[in-house]
């Protein structure tokens, strides 16, 4: 089958299904809309004439600012249709934060919630009949990385519908009946939200939340008789820490997608209990599209903690700083190289992932290989923390941590530290605000499953971690709100509570006193 623009995809949908509901959409209040392809075929297209009223062509760059929405949907086929590139952006972030990507962005048109009654109000207007154009590039996917400064990854491939997209990739490891029915639970200016969007194209229907909440989504599994959804691990986590889930019925599903960040053991396991592990798959990759890796829950039972195998022709290198290849189980920077990924390029200055000469990359994770071939990540270099000259995976200490059952969510930052330069720090918020365990309660617990350099020596108590609709972190951030170190934080925290900050007796480590977030 010869790959066609994507406008052309959606108006063949349009005439052949016009009357299928490819789109529901469940908002904040729970209520929910159905969409078939005659009306977004139609709403794309009557959206795409005003926004080529207002100068959008082939090539340029539209903002996407809104929360997942039919409104979202029918603007990114809009810009396909005339040839523009769609760049969702975050609509959560403060203004002065909104003003520096849009800088970096360039875009013709960003639409935000404030054009919602503008994008509505096309509705009334004639459908146009536009030419086929092909954007140049396929999308925009916004990210800070690990840098701090404003990128936007931009797919280098034309924005072309490729009958490749209708194959799922799980399909390669157990069944997928197509089409899907796919619960999107990521917001969908992230990667793994956005990315839905060529399912529906496929002919998959999507059952969009407008924000997740886990109770929700499970509600939605039952009702809609859901097939598959993608869910990152801290989404996974509050889905499986519902109130009765077990009794819960998850028989529709045949496959979940877990990626972001490596499951915590304990999650893949109470998952596969869920629902067997042979529907869990957990796949690792970036949005630069340097490549895949990928697991089924059962092969990982035989492998706990990888993130599986190059697939897709991936090919994967460990390297120490000097760009020298590891040995079988040492740890060093992951490269991976797939021929056929198509590339990318950064808007903005945030500098270009380094590479090797023979055309190997790495977005800054560390891990190694086993004797199979099975990749496992220790964590992102940047985030690494050198105590007293040991090294110190934060993910692995949030791992560990995230099994107290007095823990509902966990982060982990290296703060400045006199004694031991940076000294590890978790940031926890409690399951029961009423009734939170003591910082001692926690570092014991920590002692028990970690080597004693890993074990945080201080914690601090919030009344929510802070997170992003995506369920991201931003570490630097917080390292910052904290002055980096010890001291300045802990005072503060001190007077917040109204007393000293508290020794742990004979320990020699500093515990913080429980502070609101």
């Amino acid at each position: 089958m010869t790959p066609v623009s994507i406008g052309a995809r959606v108006r063949l949908l349009g005439a052949e299904r016009p009357d299928h509901v490819a789109l529901r959409h469940i908002d904040l209040d729970g209520t929910e809309s159905a969409h078939g392809w005659a009306e977004i075929d139609r709403r794309s297209s009557q959206l795409a004439g005003a926004l080529a009223a207002r100068g959008v062509g082939v090539g340029d760059r539209v903002g996407l600012g809104l929360r997942n929405s039919p409104q979202f949907v029918f603007a990114a086929f809009a810009a396909w249709k005339l040839g523009a590139v769609p760049v969702p952006v975050r609509w959560d972030v403060p203004d002065w934060e909104l003003a520096r990507v849009l800088e970096v962005i360039g875009p013709k048109v960003h639409l935000s919630a404030a054009d919602l009654p503008w994008i509505d109000a096309t509705a009334a207007g004639e459908t146009p009949d536009l030419p086929d154009v092909t954007a140049p590039h396929l999308q925009g996917i916004c990210s800070s990385g690990s840098t701090g400064l404003p990128k936007v990854i931009v797919a280098e491939r034309p924005a072309l519908y490729d009958y490749r997209m209708a194959t799922p990739m799980f399909a390669g490891w157990g069944k997928v009946t197509q089409p899907q029915v796919i619960l999107v639970l990521a917001p969908m200016y992230h990667a793994n939200g956005f990315t839905t969007l060529y399912n529906l194209l496929a002919g998959d229907q999507l059952v969009v939340l407008a924000k997740f909440d886990a109770a929700r989504a499970v509600d939605a599994v039952e009702r809609h008789r859901i097939t598959h959804f993608t869910g990152a691990p801290t989404m996974l986590q509050r889905i499986a820490d519902l109130p009765g889930v077990d009794e819960r019925d998850f028989a529709s599903l045949e496959w979940i997608m877990q990626g972001a960040a490596p499951m915590p053991p304990s999650l893949v396991h109470r998952w596969a209990k869920l629902i067997g592990p042979e529907k869990i798959f957990m796949i690792y990759g970036m949005t630069e599209g340097l490549g895949w890796t990928a697991l089924t829950g059962d092969e990982w039972m035989g492998h706990q903690g990888s993130v599986g195998r190059g697939i897709r022709g991936t090919e994967i290198r460990v390297l120490d700083p000097a760009g020298q290849e590891l040995p079988t189980g040492q740890i060093g920077d992951v490269y991976l190289r797939c021929g056929h990924m198509g590339g990318y390029r950064y808007l903005g200055t945030a500098p270009r992932l380094r590479a090797t000469e023979d055309g190997f990359i790495t977005a800054g994770d560390m891990g190694h290989v086993d004797a199979d071939g099975y990749l496992y990540l220790a964590d992102r270099r940047i985030d690494m923390i050198i105590t007293g000259g040991a090294n110190v995976f934060p993910a692995e200490v949030e791992a560990a941590l995230i099994d107290h059952p007095g823990i509902a969510d966990v982060v982990v930052i290296g703060l400045r530290d006199e004694e031991w330069g940076r000294r590890v720090h978790a940031l926890v918020e409690p399951a029961d605000h009423a009734n939170p365990p003591t910082p001692a309660e926690v570092i014991a617990y920590a002692k028990n499953r970690l080597a004693a350099y890993k074990v945080p020596k201080t914690v601090e108590f919030l009344d929510r971690i802070p997170r992003s609709e995506a369920t991201k972190i931003n570490r630097g951030a917080l390292v910052a709100a904290r002055g980096g170190g010890a001291r300045a934080a802990t005072r503060a925290a001190g007077r917040a509570a109204g007393r000293s900050p508290a020794r742990a007796s004979g320990q020699g480590q500093r515990l913080e006193p429980r502070a609101g977030g």
